[in-house]
C-alpha cells in the first residue's frame, strides 16, 4: 500500500473571524492511499492551537509504514489531525475493496439526513445582526463570540434571527468573572448552548458556576481519556475528527462520553465534505450537529455533500466511504 499526502487550498466564501484570528481559505491535507488499483481519502485540518502545522502533520504521515492498518495507526500515531486523515483513509478503502459502505463494516445503522447549525463569524454587532438577518432561515445559528462587547454582538443576532436556536461558542476567550456575568442574560436571550467559556486546563471554575445554559467542551475534551477531567464542569462534548484522530476514536468517544451522561455535539474545523463526510456517522443521534465547513466555502470538492439549506445528507460513495 502507498500513502500519499497533499496540500490543499479552498477559498472561503467570506472572511472567517474567530477570538484567535481570521482566514481567507480552508487549508487542508488529503491522504490517499492505494492498494491493488483501490484508493481510499481523507482530509484533516492542521490546527496551530494544538501545535499543528501542515508540515509537521504531512511529516507524521510519510513516516508511516506501508502496512499501516486501522488497529496499529491507533498506538502509532497520536490523537490529532494526521491520525484523522489516515484513519478515514483507511476506512474509505476498507469500504472499496468490500464493495460496502463503511456504516455497514462499522455496524452502524443507515445514516439519515441531519440539520447543521451555521457559523457566524465573530464581527462587529451591526455586521453580525446583517449577517444573522441573512441565515434567519436556518433553525441552528451558532455565533463566534470571545472578545470585548460579546453582549451586544449576542443581542444583535438575536435581532436578525429571532426565531433561530442560538449556540455560543467563546473559543476559550471568557474568564470566570465574564462567563458568571454573561451567563444570566444568555438564558434571557434563548440561548440553547455555551461551547468552551473558559481556556482549557484552566476551566475548572466551571464546576462552582451555576450553569443555567448547558456548557459544551469543545478545546478541552479530545478523545475518551479526555472525559475524566471533564465531570462537573461540562453538560456536553463536542467530538472533532480532527481531535479524536479520526473516526475510529470518534466512534468510540460517543459511546463512552454517552455512557457517563454527556451529552454530545459533533463539529468540525473549516475543511471540505471530504472532512465531513466521515463526521456524519459520528453525528448520527447528537443532541447537536456543527458541520457547515463546506457551507462556509467558495467551492468544494467533486461528487460534495449534499446540503438542503441546513439538512445534512450522508455522503455517496463517490466522495467518501
Amino acid at each position: 500500500m502507498t500513502i500519499e499526502v497533499a496540500t490543499d487550498d479552498f477559498p472561503l466564501a467570506e472572511p472567517f473571524t474567530i477570538a484567535r484570528g481570521s482566514r481567507t481559505k480552508a487549508r487542508v491535507l488529503t491522504v490517499t492511499v492505494r492498494q491493488d488499483g483501490v484508493v481510499g481519502r481523507g482530509e484533516c485540518v492542521p490546527y496551530a492551537r494544538y501545535g499543528e502545522s501542515t508540515e509537521s502533520v504531512a511529516v507524521l504521515i510519510a513516516g508511516l509504514p506501508a502496512d499501516v492498518t486501522r488497529e496499529r495507526l491507533q498506538d502509532l500515531l497520536p490523537a490529532g489531525a494526521a491520525r484523522n486523515a489516515v484513519d478515514c483513509a483507511l476506512w474509505d478503502i476498507e469500504a472499496k475493496k468490500l464493495g460496502r459502505r463503511v456504516w455497514d463494516i462499522a455496524g452502524l445503522p443507515v445514516p439519515v439526513p441531519l440539520t447543521t447549525a451555521f457559523t457566524l463569524s465573530l464581527d462587529t454587532p451591526e455586521r453580525m445582526r446583517a449577517a444573522a438577518g441573512r441565515q434567519a432561515h436556518r433553525p441552528i445559528l451558532k455565533i463566534k463570540l470571545g472578545a470585548d462587547g460579546d453582549m451586544a454582538r449576542l443581542e444583535a443576532v438575536r435581532q436578525g434571527a429571532p426565531a433561530s436556536r442560538i449556540i455560543v461558542d467563546a473559543n476559550e476567550g471568557w474568564t470566570a468573572e465574564a462567563y458568571a456575568e454573561l451567563a444570566p442574560h444568555l438564558t434571557a436571550l434563548g440561548v440553547a448552548l455555551v461551547e468552551q467559556p473558559l481556556p482549557a486546563g484552566a476551566d475548572d471554575a466551571l464546576g462552582d458556576i451555576p450553569r443555567p445554559v448547558p456548557v459544551c467542551a469543545d478545546e478541552s475534551c479530545h478523545d475518551c481519556a479526555s472525559l475524566a477531567g471533564l465531570r462537573g464542569k461540562y453538560d456536553l462534548v463536542n467530538i472533532k475528527l480532527d481531535k479524536t484522530g479520526g473516526l475510529t476514536e470518534a466512534l468510540a468517544l460517543r459511546d463512552a462520553a454517552r455512557a457517563e451522561g454527556f451529552g454530545v455535539m459533533v463539529g468540525c474545523m473549516v475543511g471540505s465534505s471530504l472532512a465531513m463526510a466521515p463526521a456524519v456517522l459520528v453525528a448520527q443521534g447528537a443532541e447537536v450537529v456543527d458541520l457547515d465547513g463546506p457551507l462556509l466555502l467558495a467551492r468544494d470538492r467533486a461528487n460534495a455533500l449534499r446540503y438542503d439549506d441546513s439538512l445534512l445528507h450522508p455522503p455517496e460513495a463517490a466522495l467518501w466511504g
